[in-house]
């Protein structure tokens, strides 16, 4: 740890506050197309570049969900922000819970989508070295991109999807953070958590999608609902974006 902030920036000026935790592939320019559709009188929006990612690409670090929750409060609390809620995606929704539990008195809600569980994600031998070679090769990257989105999408989309991935992170920090994401099981320190929790999962998910979400998440968050989108895989942000600004600023104005 460096002591450094990681790089963000603020979108809005409303009262309700909320922090964005980006997934495994991309960086916070990944939120990019929903942003044009948040309400910036309402709400404020903090994205944030774990270490490893985006203007943060070049920052030591341990590169696990541990250090992403904690530099993630140090950003809410570089902004003044004593309570706020979460939104994570995939990996950062794994962070989110870890921020909850070092911070439970800060974190109103949590907004997941196609959210890591607590648990980690199992994989086997197969699965697994797909994922682990992701780290330095493209093809792999495309073909969990095209697996997790239900083979929808063209050429072109998979293709700008792969090239943000290897430009926007560094091998050795998405290598890391796998182990991390996958592998580490808490959930049992989340068990019966009583913090409102929104579940976004895309039908499309063949890995993170509305089945996954009811063997975990619903299961330990007993306050947590669940939203399937039916136009999207694993990337709501990109396939769905005002419809997941719509969903999460309905669910953070209760």
């Amino acid at each position: 740890m460096t002591g450094q902030v990681v790089p963000h920036e603020v979108q809005g000026g409303g009262s309700e506050r909320c922090l964005l935790l980006h997934n495994w592939f991309g960086d916070r320019t990944s939120f990019g197309p929903m942003r044009e559709h948040l309400n910036g009188d309402a709400f404020s929006y903090a994205f944030l570049d774990c270490r490893g990612y985006g203007e943060a690409r070049d920052m030591p670090g341990a590169f696990t969900m541990e250090e992403a929750a904690g530099d993630a409060l140090a950003v809410a609390d570089r902004l003044g922000w004593e309570t706020f809620s979460v939104v994570g995606h995939s990996m950062g929704a794994k962070a989110a819970q870890l921020m909850l539990l070092d911070a439970p008195s800060r974190v109103r809600s949590i907004i997941g989508v196609s959210p890591v569980p607590a648990s980690g994600f199992p994989m086997d031998e197969e699965t697994w070295g797909l994922f682990a070679g992701a780290a330095e090769n493209p093809g792999n990257r495309r073909a969990i991109i095209d697996n997790t989105t239900g083979g929808r999408h063209d050429d072109a989309w998979l293709d700008a999807m792969v090239s943000r991935s290897v430009e926007r992170s560094s091998p050795a920090a998405f290598r890391a953070y796998l182990d991390s994401w996958a592998r580490e099981d808490f959930h049992e320190r989340v068990e019966g958590n009583q913090v409102p929790v929104l579940l976004v999962a895309g039908a499309h998910d063949p890995a993170l999608g509305g089945e996954a979400m009811e063997s975990t998440w619903l299961r330990w968050y007993p306050h947590a609902e669940l939203d399937v989108f039916p136009d999207a895989g694993h990337y709501a942000p990109e396939e769905s974006p005002e419809a997941l600004a719509v969903a999460v600023e309905r669910f953070l104005g209760r």
